[in-house]
């Protein structure tokens, strides 16, 4: 690098005031060369001012009914994005955010690409959690004097208000929708379509009643489907062993009761409460089970348990001390727990054991040992299982096997009934609990009692453990249709593939779905029972009446009207026989008959829909409701593909909850205000949240924070800064001044290269769904890429080059299609920035089929331009040599500057050497091009360029560099 001897300046264009006299201000000077340059210019705020500014747009949208013009003009197919209600019982949260702003990206890009979209938003209206919100508001009095009908009516009110309100978030954040004619679940046509649907499939046989164990929610007080349990960590029972007494019996294996006159069954139970409804005792025919006979007693071994019972007698009595049956693999652990030696007199397989009979622990009635499944195994308990078929599904199987009585002496509420005698009344999973425990130890029964951590089912609503009862309930027999679901799931698309294996466990795993609903405020099941033999009268006759009275009246009707009127005429004449059943739907069958009630009965729907998006829990909800539907009554899926996306964590991964302090309200996101911690938030806008939605890979769990908010916020304000920027250099521009591309210099022909490049690759992550991808391209290209490199470099050529000049113009040409190009390919994530952009354009945009686009999303996605993507692979190659090259000269740059050689580039001059002849041929023809775009020194934004033949002689000033790059002063 040779030494600074001078500061030299470019002849091209006016020099700026500078020095002393410029510092200081002098007025004559003021504006000398303003005239002369041409300075960026637009009424485009730099500041978003989203508060104000977003919802300025969404009005002018509303107001133009811009959705609906967009869709009436788009010329291509029909595209389908089916929405999964949301509940209408509260305000919405992040995850609400991410899965609407999700839908609208994909729904915009669609508008974009000639699609005729439509997307109806809809809610689930009806359940529990309205029904306990609704009683909840009621005083004392008026919960006692509450009809049905009256609270039918308040819950009718207290959705509808719900929707009102999130309806008006969804809107807040940008989403187009078919916001006048959303489906409401409670609606009379979508519950009449639903009534189709139940008996559509009640009439091919897949609905029956049945009584058997189902889950039952105490705290709610009716029965529930798997989709509505949950499994909290942390859940204790208290487990017994006990001991059931042996009796001699025809079914007896040889000599046993005589060797061993003492006999007894060890069971292992983690809900001592089912021991009243026990009816036998259940084990595996190939396990191998023991006769051990109690020898003695380690206390050290007891203690280190942990367990409550410091003494074994009832196993350790010197007179009639029992032997007990166990299975053989079990008797080092249960010796271990239960601090005895056990020693093995007689081994037999589980098959001996069949038909053997016992005395029933609380009321002496004689039972039987029956053989169970798979179900029984060594990893916990005894290898012999308690059974009572009415408060297990598979001690109901094994019931229904060998006859045996389905014993359920619990009620509605969790109580014992009077069947069980002394217990009655007691609550089974309190205090009735530890009374059938006391029981059995006070009859010396009871071997052991402890605390056992596992997974139980709890109400997902109410946050309280369920039991298992059996009732009379209406059922879906899912197996009678599984070979058609599971085919139907392999017709489908599903988004990210392992979504697929998710699906198909969850749903072979189902045999059945219990549907019924001890509740009021829901849709109703459409059968009569007659009084004296409850036999329930359910037909196509019956069904069609029903369904057509609900479609014009409502399913308040069902409550109000007389059952003589809810009959068919023909069945007048005996309707004082029956009465109407009191059981309403599952809430799962009422937003999974959607696509009957929407997609199949409004003009410009139809099933299956393109697509099904919701979060990954959906597997167990909707997406399997809607499919478990739409095969029984259609024999196919209602959707063609299904996206899934992870739930909202904070930026540790962690669940977000208040008492946290690590919610992140999309409401305060939006509009500002004080967060969880009492802290005030900045008003983002939507646009950063629907930012923050593109940015994340929404296949698994999503992390948000305000840490986060705030990176992405400055990303999108150096985005912003980019489009105004654009914006500000074309503001005398005329889409007729474009330079043909063919007289663009080589600079602007490999800028509308890597445009175009850019382009295609954002679309094809549009077309999969990866909107992460795009993100990351936009962060990349528009602030690396283009701010750092072209626009960089094209100042001159657009302040100083002249209003009219050639090189100005080609750059003008270059950064129209940029613009164009971005705020296109920006607005289904940004909508509300790009509209920003488009209603400030100083020209109009005519589209490709000759209208005037008023708005962004009337302009089409942007054409692929063939031509600008051939750039010969020689030309690809260089312009990325000159990339490397301008790096390198930046940094030798930089090394200068911090040594004060130069103050700006423009006071320095750049030697370059390069061994390779070729590109020094392509750099010399660089420093002689005709055109300013094209010369080095344009590019390295320095007085001169030079290549150099050699090192030779050259004087290097000591300044850090690598490579062959050299600087002139």
């Amino acid at each position: 690098m040779d030494e600074i001897c001078s500061s030299k300046r470019r002849s091209q264009g006016p020099v700026m005031a500078a020095g002393k006299k410029a510092a200081e201000g002098i007025k004559q000077e003021d504006g000398k060369y303003k005239h002369t340059v041409d300075l960026p210019k637009t009424a485009f705020s730099m500041k978003a001012n989203s508060s104000v500014r977003e919802p300025e747009i969404q009005k002018i949208w509303e107001e133009n009914q811009v959705f609906k013009r967009v869709v009436e003009r788009n010329t291509g197919e029909s595209f389908i994005l089916h929405d999964g209600p949301p509940y209408a019982n509260g305000n919405l949260h992040i995850g609400h955010a991410l899965n609407k702003i999700l839908k609208d990206i994909i729904n915009r890009y669609k508008l974009l690409q000639n699609y005729k979209v439509h997307f109806v938003p809809g809610w689930d209206c009806h359940g529990l959690p309205i029904e306990l919100e609704v009683l909840k508001s009621m005083d004392q009095k008026a919960r006692n004097d509450h009809t049905p009908l009256k609270l039918r009516a308040k819950a009718a009110k207290f959705a509808k208000e719900t929707v009102k309100k999130q309806m008006s978030s969804f809107k807040r954040y940008g989403v187009w929708a078919d916001w006048n004619n959303p489906y409401l679940t409670l609606d009379p046509e979508y519950e009449a379509a639903q009534i189709e649907v139940f008996g559509q499939m009640a009439l091919k046989g897949y609905i029956y009643r049945g009584r058997k164990p189902v889950h039952w929610s105490p705290s709610s007080r009716t029965a529930l489907a798997m989709s509505e349990l949950e499994y909290p960590e942390g859940h204790v029972s208290k487990s017994i062993y006990a001991i059931f007494k042996v009796l001699k019996s025809p079914q007896m294996p040889s000599g046993l009761l005589q060797e061993f006159p003492n006999l007894c069954l060890a069971i292992w139970t983690t809900t001592p409460w089912t021991i009243p409804a026990n009816a036998a005792v259940a084990v595996n025919p190939k396990l191998e089970y023991a006769v051990v006979e109690v020898e003695s007693l380690h206390e050290h071994v007891l203690a280190s348990c942990g367990t409550e019972k410091k003494e074994l007698g009832v196993l350790l009595k010197d007179e009639k001390k029992p032997f007990l049956i166990v299975a053989s693999e079990l008797v080092p652990k249960l010796e271990a727990k239960w601090g005895v030696k056990l020693v093995v007199k007689r081994r037999q397989l589980g098959s001996d054991l069949e038909n053997c009979r016992y005395i029933h622990p609380i009321d002496n009635r004689e039972c039987p040992v029956v053989i169970g499944g798979d179900y029984i195994t060594t990893e916990t308990g005894t290898g012999l299982v308690h059974t009572a078929p009415g408060h297990g599904e598979e001690d109901f199987v094994t019931g229904q096997k060998y006859g045996l009585p389905i014993l359920s002496p619990v009620d509605d509420n969790g109580k014992f009934t009077e069947e069980a005698g002394q217990f009655s009344g007691l609550d089974v999973l309190g205090e009735g609990n530890t009374a059938v425990v006391k029981y059995l130890d006070e009859h010396q029964l009871l071997v052991m009692e402890e605390l056992y951590e596992h997974k139980h089912p709890y109400d997902w609503r109410t946050k309280k453990p369920i039991i298992f009862r059996a009732t009379e309930q209406w059922f879906v027999s899912i197996e009678r249709f599984s070979h058609t679901t599971m085919d139907a799931i392999g017709h489908v698309k599903w988004v990210p593939p392992q979504a697929e294996n998710r699906i198909l466990a969850m749903a072979s795993s189902r045999s059945e779905w219990c549907l019924s609903r001890q509740r009021t405020w829901g849709v109703p099941i459409p059968v009569f029972y007659h009084m004296q033999s409850r036999e329930p009268l359910m037909n196509e006759e019956t069904i069609d009446h029903i369904k057509s009275i609900v479609a014009q009246k409502g399913g308040d009707a069902w409550w109000y009207m007389t059952v003589e009127d809810l009959l068919p005429t023909k069945y007048h004449d005996k309707a004082v026989e029956y009465e109407k059943g009191t059981d309403t739907m599952d809430v799962w069958f009422d937003s999974g008959s959607s696509w009957a009630a929407v997609l199949g009965k409004r003009g410009s729907l139809s099933y299956p829909a393109d697509l099904y998006l919701e979060g990954t829990d959906q597997h167990r909800g909707w997406f399997q409701s809607s499919l478990l539907t739409c095969v029984a009554a259609t024999g196919k899926a209602p959707y063609s593909n299904v996206l899934t996306h992870g739930f909202a964590l904070d930026e540790k991964g962690l669940k977000m909850s208040k008492s946290s302090g690590n919610v992140v309200d999309p409401r305060i996101v939006t509009e500002g205000g004080k967060n969880e911690n009492e802290k005030e938030a900045p008003a983002y806008g939507a646009d950063v949240l629907r930012l923050w939605v593109s940015s994340v890979d929404y296949t698994g769990d999503v992390t948000i924070s305000p840490q986060i908010l705030r990176q992405i916020s400055e990303v999108y304000k150096k985005l912003r800064g980019t489009l105004r920027y654009l914006l500000s250099n074309l503001q005398d521009w005329k889409m007729d001044n474009a330079i043909p591309y063919h007289k663009l210099p080589r600079i602007d022909q490999h800028a509308l290269f890597q445009l175009e490049n850019v382009v295609k690759s954002i679309q094809e992550n549009y077309e999969n769904y990866q909107f992460f991808k795009i993100f990351q391209i936009l962060q990349r290209f528009v602030i690396v890429d283009l701010s750092n490199f072209y626009l960089d470099i094209a100042k001159d050529r657009l302040y100083v080059g002249g209003s009219t000049s050639y090189t100005r113009k080609s750059c003008q040409t270059v950064l129209t299609a940029y613009l164009l190009s971005i705020v296109r390919i920006i607005a289904p994530i940004l909508p509300h920035l790009a509209e920003d952009v488009w209603q400030n354009l100083p020209f109009q945009y005519t589209t490709d089929y000759g209208a005037i686009a008023e708005y962004v999303f009337e302009s089409r996605w942007p054409t692929l331009n063939e031509r600008w993507l051939a750039l010969p692979v020689e030309e690809i190659d260089f312009w990325e040599n000159i990339l490397e090259l301008r790096t390198e000269v930046n940094r030798v740059l930089e090394a200068a500057r911090t040594g004060k050689l130069i103050g700006a580039s423009l006071e320095a001059m750049v030697h370059i050497y390069t061994s390779d002849d070729n590109l020094a041929f392509q750099l010399s023809k660089l420093c002689a091009a005709k055109n300013d775009a094209d010369t080095l020194n344009r590019i390295f934004i320095t007085s001169q360029a030079e290549i150099i033949p050699s090192l030779e002689n050259q004087h290097i000033v000591n300044i850090p560099y690598s490579g062959e790059c050299l600087i002139k002063g």
